[in-house]
């Protein structure tokens, strides 16, 4: 294990690194990545010493630039190749000759174009020499701590009106890995995710998984203390059984949420071209999916609402989920993504609800406000109503989480009920998530401070119940794995919520 963890660090935090194929000509995918990591040195970020390899260039950006690896008198632990693909094996051979580690090989044109051959020598020359191989075919690496950035896209493009602006964005550190075999896929989740505001702890993409694999990537980041929630996105999956005991293993300490796409024949087909895959029946990795704990996202937006529930907001103990919006159509829309989520919004105790007739006789939220499950505190809704409102489900036992719909339209309602909602929820061992429909500067401001306050917001009322419906199932798997009380515990220390 300790020697699967070193082999796999060394493409996060590598001593040295070479840059095969780096280039002077901005165009070039070997410029760009070469950029990256001189960028993250003047930052003070990549600290490792870094070497530029092409035998066409004397110096590139101010670093002195060499023929081949084998000039490089220094140690090199990690190579990063972007050479035509023809030219790889010599490459490798080289590579080979320097004692190098590990090498990620950005270059496309083996498997997935059906160049079985060239993507069979260059494996067996790692082989032989022990080098542990990413790709060919792929991303590579990013790790927001060490500066490590392989990604051949430019932070910023300049448009054809002369402005830049930001074009592929590198999220701020945080707790999120992504493992991806689609590197135009990672591209766009790191963009996504520098737009949330959601920190990433690494990033990986694979490519044509010549030999290092999914599962000894999530092996990896179960050990890895910087990472706590994974999002993986898959083709296929090779060697199932060994893919079930990692899963599983890993699951009990981390939640892995997976995308895995080509569900149809068609869309099975395509992934075959893309990547070289062979996908199996979409039923069959539905099913070992459930067995091991991994949480399967239906799409793209559930992916990611998961995620960030998952990275935000403690797992839940049961499936009794409470509502409470001031808007009736939205709260029905909760109460049936969370029924179609598997979730039980059902009708509160005879106590809780003397508990909202109490407010309504006092003269504490509106008289003809609903206090059935949703609670519907009405468009009179003001931020003290929310407050007395989500106070009593936090005291309410048979309630496990809770879904907030607050819309900022309404007149009487303050941006400050987002402070009240997060004061309880320091008071209270529940979790919460929620929402506010909208896309203005406004809505926009209030999922922002919910966020900041580490509770999940979301667009609609059924990404958000998606949300809540990751946080049960999880929660449900780590009970079944007798770790629930372990993780809960573990996940409150680390976000200084106990």
């Amino acid at each position: 294990m300790d020697s699967l963890v070193e082999q796999m660090n060394t493409f996060f935090e590598p001593k040295a690194v070479a840059i095969i194929g780096a280039s002077r000509r901005s165009m070039k995918a070997g410029h760009v990545i070469f950029k990256n990591f001189v960028i993250n040195k003047q930052r003070n970020l990549f600290k490792a010493k870094l070497y530029p390899v092409n035998p066409g260039e004397k110096t590139i950006q101010g670093f002195p630039c060499y023929a081949s690896i084998l000039d490089i008198k220094d140690e090199v632990d990690l190579a990063v190749i972007v050479v035509p693909a023809k030219f790889v094996p010599d490459v490798m051979k080289e590579v080979a000759q320097k004692k190098v580690k590990a090498a990620a090989i950005i270059t496309s044109g083996f498997s997935e174009v059906g160049n079985h051959e060239l993507e069979k020598e260059v494996t067996e020359i790692a082989k032989k020499a022990g080098i542990r191989v990413l790709g060919p075919n792929c991303l590579g690496v990013y790790d927001s701590k060490t500066g490590v950035d392989m990604l051949f896209l430019p932070e910023t493009k300049t448009l054809t009106t002369g402005d830049e602006v930001v074009a592929t964005p590198r999220p701020m550190a945080g707790p999120i890995a992504i493992v991806t075999q689609s590197g135009a896929f990672g591209a766009a989740a790191l963009d996504y995710l520098a737009g949330k505001q959601m920190g990433v702890s690494k990033f990986v993409s694979f490519g044509n998984k010549a030999d290092v694999t999914a599962s000894e990537m999530l092996e990896y980041l179960l050990h890895d203390s910087k990472t706590q929630v994974i999002l993986f996105y898959s083709e296929s999956i090779d060697n199932g059984r060994e893919f079930m005991k990692v899963a599983r293993k890993v699951t009990c300490k981390k939640p892995v949420v997976a995308l895995k796409v080509g569900r149809s024949e068609a869309g099975a087909r395509a992934a075959a071209s893309h990547t070289g895959s062979i996908a199996g029946s979409d039923k069959i990795y539905d099913s070992a999916f459930k067995q091991v704990g991994v949480l399967r996202a239906a799409d793209l937006e559930e992916f990611f609402d998961m995620g960030k529930a998952l990275a935000f907001q403690p797992p839940v103990a049961g499936n009794t989920v409470a509502i409470i919006t001031d808007a009736g159509g939205p709260g029905i829309m909760a109460v049936d993504e969370c029924v179609n989520q598997g979730l039980n919004v059902k009708r509160f105790s005879a106590e809780t609800i003397a508990k909202f007739e109490k407010l309504k006789s006092e003269g504490k939220i509106p008289r003809f406000a609903t206090n059935y499950n949703p609670v519907d505190l009405t468009g009179s809704v003001t931020s003290e109503m929310f407050e007395e409102g989500i106070r009593i489900l936090f005291e309410d036992t048979e309630i496990d989480g809770i879904i907030v719909l607050g819309l900022h339209h309404l007149p009487a309602l303050q941006e400050d009920f987002v402070d009240r909602v997060a004061e309880l929820r320091k008071k209270y061992n529940k979790s919460v998530v929620a929402c506010d429909v909208g896309e203005t500067e406004m809505a926009l401001h209030i999922r922002s401070r919910f966020d900041k306050f580490g509770i999940p917001s979301y667009f609609s009322p059924e990404d958000a119940a998606r949300g809540m419906a990751a946080l049960v199932k999880y929660g449900m798997y780590l009970k079944k794995c007798g770790q629930f009380d372990a993780y809960v515990a573990s996940f409150m220390k680390r976000k200084n919520m106990l």
